[in-house]
C-alpha cells in the first residue's frame, strides 16, 4: 500500500499535554496491573501501576486489516473500575486514537513509569522529542529526529531508540521513516506500521474535508 506522509517541520510544532515522568523512588512497591484493549489491529496489552504506564505490547500483524476486519471500535477486556487511573487514561487515549482521532489532543496523556523514560540518556531525549514534536498524520526521518534530539550524527542510535520504545502508538515511533521515504522497520512489524501510517493519513484527510 503506497502512501505519502507529510514531513514534520519545526513550524508545525505545538504544545501538547506531555505526561508526567515519574521518579524511580518507590519502584520496589510498584504493583503492576494489566489490561487488554481489543482494537482494530488486535489485542493491545497494557501494563502499569498507580504511578504510571509501564508498557504497551503490540500484536504482530501478518496481513493488513480490511474495512470489515478493522471496524473502528475498541473494547476493554475486564473491569475499568479495577484498573489504576494511568491504565484507564491510556485505554481512553488509545480508543480515541483509533475511533475519534480529533479527541487525542484534548485528552490527557497518561503518566509513564518505565526506567527508560526516567534515566537521562539519548534514548530518552529522542523519545520525548518525538512525543512532543511529531503530530498525528506527520512523519519524520531518523536523521531529522536525530538532529532535533541534539545529535545529527546519531541516526542509527535513533533507530535503536525506536526499537526500545516501551509505549508505542502513544510515543509514535511508527511515524519515524527512512530518508528515502520507505517506512523502515517497526517493533510491531512492518504491516502494523503501514496500517498505522495509513490510518493517520486517511483520518487527517477526513478531518480536513
Amino acid at each position: 500500500m503506497a502512501a505519502v506522509w507529510r514531513q514534520a517541520s519545526p513550524s508545525t510544532m505545538a504544545s501538547r499535554r506531555v505526561p508526567k515522568m515519574t521518579s524511580k523512588e518507590g519502584t520496589s512497591q510498584c504493583q503492576e496491573k494489566h489490561a487488554v484493549l481489543l482494537s482494530p489491529v488486535g489485542k493491545l496489552e497494557i501494563s502499569g501501576c498507580e504511578t504510571g504506564v509501564h508498557e504497551i505490547k503490540l500484536p504482530r500483524l501478518s496481513v493488513l486489516p480490511n474495512g470489515t476486519e478493522a471496524a473502528m471500535r475498541c473494547e476493554l477486556s475486564g473491569s475499568v473500575t479495577s484498573m489504576p487511573e494511568p491504565l484507564q487514561q491510556c485505554a481512553a487515549w488509545l480508543n480515541a486514537y483509533f475511533c475519534e482521532p480529533s479527541r487525542t489532543e484534548q485528552l490527557p496523556l497518561p503518566p509513564f513509569h518505565h526506567p527508560m523514560l526516567q534515566q537521562d540518556s539519548f534514548t530518552k531525549e529522542v523519545l520525548w522529542t518525538l512525543l512532543r514534536e511529531v503530530k498525528f498524520g506527520e512523519a519524520i526521518s531518523y536523521q531529522q529526529l536525530a538532529e532535533r534530539a541534539g545529535n545529527s550524527r546519531a541516526a542509527r542510535a535513533v533507530g535503536g531508540a525506536m526499537r526500545s520504545n516501551p509505549i508505542p502508538i502513544i510515543i509514535p515511533c511508527h511515524r519515524v521513516i527512512c530518508s528515502s521515504g520507505q517506512i523502515g522497520n517497526y517493533g510491531g512489524g512492518n504491516v502494523m506500521k503501514e496500517w498505522l501510517l495509513s490510518h493517520e493519513k486517511l483520518q487527517k484527510e477526513k478531518l480536513a474535508d
